[in-house]
C-alpha cells in the first residue's frame, strides 16, 4: 500500500503520525469541529441518467437514536437542503441509524462502535451494533473522520440493489467532487478477534489471543486480533465507499474499506470503492469471505491482504483510471514475520483486472510475495502497459514447509500483458515465475481481450473453460465461465453502484459525482 502522494494543507491540527509498511494499517485521528456554511455549490451534478431528481427538502429535525444526534442545522445540496444529524464520537448502545428523506449523517473525526472488548470474550464486552438502514448517507464533515467497529460489536450496514448506503465525503454531498477526487476522508474499519500474525507485543506467538495489533496513528487504541476464527463484526452489503484514502502523513492512510482480524461470521457482499486514493480493500490476518466487490478509480492497489489472512474472494470487478493505480493484487510483505504461522492463503476467483496505469512501485499488476500462499481462479487481467506477474521471495515459491500449500497457483487465468510478461524478485526468477503459471491448467499469457463496454466477456473470454472453483472450497460458486461478468446479461453490479469516467456501470446509476443526497 506504499506510495507516492501530493501534499495536502490541513484546515485542522496536524497529527505526528508514523508511517505504515504494505503489513500495516494507519487509522486518522480525530478532527475539530467545523462551521457548515451553507455554500452554494458549483458547478452542479449532471443528473441520473434516468432522469432529473427529484428536490430534496431537509427533514424538521433529527431523527431520536439511543445515543443522541447533534442537529448541526440545513446544509445546501444540489436541488434543494438536508438536515445534518452528526453522530456521536461512540455509539454505546445498540442503535438504528433510519432513512429519512432530508437527512443526512455527518461523521466530525473519528467515530466509534462500542468499546473494544479485547481479544477474548468477556463480561466487559459492549456488544454494541450499530444498524444503518438501505438509502442512508453517511459523510465525512472532516478529512480526519472515519469508521471504526471495535472487537465485540458490530455494524449492520445491508442496503439493497436499489438503495445503496453511501458512505462519502462533504465534497461529494455539496456536489463539488469529480472523477478525479480522492484522499477526502478516512474510511470504514472493521476490527475483530480472529488470528493475526506480525504481533505487536514482542515474543507473542502469532495467531494466537496474545498477538494483537494497533491500527497505527490513532491518538486512541485501535487493536485487533485474537484467536476466534468465526468471529463476526457485522454486515456490510449494497454499500458504497466513495473518495476515501485522507493522508495523515508520509505513507499513512486508510483505504475504503479496511478490516483487521475480523473472522468468517462477517458478512461481505456488493462493495464498491470509487477514488480510494489508497488501497480499495485491504484485508489484516483474519477469515475473510467476499463476494460481488467492485473497485473503479483506487490509487494504489485493489486487493491488499496482509499478516496472515485466510481470504477466499469471488467476483471482484477493478477498472483503474487513466494514468493512477498500482496493483491489483498486492499480498504480503518480505518482512522478518515471512515465517509466521497461519500463513496467508488466498484463494480469488472470477475476477476482471483492468489496469490502465503505466507505472507503479509493484512493476506489475499483481504481486505476490512475503511467503504467502495464493490461488486465482478464473481470472481475466488486461494489463496492455506493464507486466502481468511478480513473484518475490524464495518463500513464497517454496514446496514445503510449516503450514504450506506449495508455489501460487493458476486456473484459467488469461492475461494480456506488456512485455515481459513475468517479474520474480528476491530469490526468484523470470522463468521461475513463468514456470509456475504454465503449471496450472488453461492459462494464457498471450492473450488478446475482447471485453465489451470496457469489461463484460466477449467471444474470446467465452471460450475459455473455466475451473471449478467449488473444488477448492465450498463458499465458491461453478461457474461456466471465466471473469467477473459472464455477458451482457449478467448485471449483479449495477443500479447499487455509480458511474464515472473510468466505468459506466449501467444506465440505472447515477454518477459518482453526483450529491448522494438528491
Amino acid at each position: 500500500m506504499t506510495k507516492f502522494h501530493r501534499p495536502l494543507v490541513l484546515c485542522c491540527s496536524v497529527l505526528a503520525l508514523s508511517a505504515c509498511g504494505a503489513d500495516e494499517i494507519a487509522s486518522p485521528g480525530s478532527g475539530g469541529d467545523i462551521i457548515i456554511n451553507n455554500p452554494t455549490p458549483t458547478p452542479s451534478p449532471a443528473p441520473s441518467p434516468t432522469g432529473g431528481a427529484s428536490p430534496v427538502t431537509a427533514a424538521a429535525s433529527c431523527p431520536t437514536i439511543s445515543d443522541a444526534l447533534t442537529d448541526s442545522g440545513v446544509l445546501n445540496v444540489p436541488g434543494g437542503t438536508v438536515r445534518v444529524c452528526t453522530l456521536p464520537r461512540r455509539f454505546t448502545a445498540s442503535t438504528t441509524l433510519p432513512y429519512i428523506s432530508g437527512v443526512a449523517y455527518r461523521m466530525n473525526g473519528r467515530v466509534d462502535v462500542g468499546t473494544d472488548g479485547g481479544p477474548t470474550a468477556s463480561a466487559n464486552d459492549t456488544n454494541v451494533t450499530l444498524t444503518i438502514e438501505p438509502g442512508v448517507v453517511v459523510y465525512a464533515g472532516t478529512g480526519l473522520s472515519y469508521l471504526v467497529v471495535n472487537r465485540a460489536n458490530k455494524i449492520n450496514a445491508v442496503g439493497t440493489a436499489t438503495q445503496p448506503i453511501i458512505f462519502t465525503s462533504e465534497q461529494n454531498v455539496l456536489g463539488n467532487a469529480t472523477d478525479d477526487s480522492s484522499q477526502q476522508w478516512g474510511g470504514v474499519v472493521l476490527l475483530g478477534r480472529a488470528p493475526i500474525t506480525d504481533c505487536a507485543a514482542g515474543g507473542a506467538t502469532p495467531g494466537t489471543a496474545d498477538c494483537e495489533r494497533d491500527t497505527e496513528g490513532s491518538p486512541d487504541p485501535a487493536l485487533y486480533g485474537g484467536a476466534t476464527p468465526t468471529d463476526s463484526s457485522g454486515k456490510l452489503q449494497y454499500v458504497q465507499i466513495r473518495y476515501s484514502g485522507f493522508v495523515l502523513s508520509a505513507n499513512s492512510e486508510l483505504q475504503s474499506l479496511t478490516t483487521g482480524g475480523t473472522g468468517s461470521g462477517t458478512e461481505l457482499s456488493h462493495i464498491m470503492s470509487f477514488n480510494s486514493s489508497d488501497d480499495a480493500f485491504e484485508f489484516f490476518g483474519g477469515v475473510v469471505n467476499a463476494k460481488y466487490l467492485v473497485a473503479v478509480g483506487a490509487e494504489d492497489d485493489v486487493l491488499d491482504t496482509d499478516t496472515g489472512v485466510q481470504a477466499q474472494f469471488q467476483y471482484v470487478l477493478s477498472i483503474q483510471r487513466e494514468g493512477q493505480g498500482d496493483s491489483m493484487i498486492e499480498a504480503d510483505t518480505n518482512n522478518s514475520s515471512t515465517g509466521h504461522t497461519p500463513r496467508q492463503d488466498t484463494v480469488v476467483s472470477n475476477a476482471t483486472f483492468i489496469q490502465r496505469s503505466t507505472a507503479g512501485s509493484n512493476n506489475a499488476a499483481m504481486l505476490i510475495r512475503g511467503g504467502a500462499d495464493y490461488k486465482l481462479l478464473n481470472t481475466v487481467v488486461h494489463s496492455p502497459n506493464r507486466s502481468c506477474l511478480r513473484l518475490s521471495l524464495a518463500d513464497t515459491i517454496q514446496q514445503t514447509g510449516t503450514d504450506e500449500n506449495g508455489p501460487p497457483e493458476f486456473r484459467s487465468v488469461v492475461m494480456q500483458c506488456a512485455s515481459p510478461a513475468f517479474l520474480g524478485t528476491d530469490g526468484v526468477t523470470e522463468a521461475d515465475v513463468q514456470s509456475i503459471f504454465n503449471a496450472g491448467t488453461n492459462n494464457n499469457a498471450n492473450f488478446t481481450t475482447t471485453l465489451a463496454s470496457g469489461f463484460i466477456n466477449g467471444s474470446n473470454e467465452s471460450a475459455v473453460t473455466p475451473f471449478n472453483a467449488s473444488t477448492i472450497s465450498s463458499f465458491f460458486d461453478n461457474t461456466s465461465y471465466i471473469g467477473a461478468v459472464r455477458d451482457s446479461s449478467d448485471t449483479w453490479y449495477t443500479g447499487w453502484t455509480c458511474n464515472s469516467a473510468a466505468a459506466n456501470l449501467g444506465a440505472s446509476n447515477k454518477a459518482c459525482t453526483t450529491s448522494p443526497v438528491t
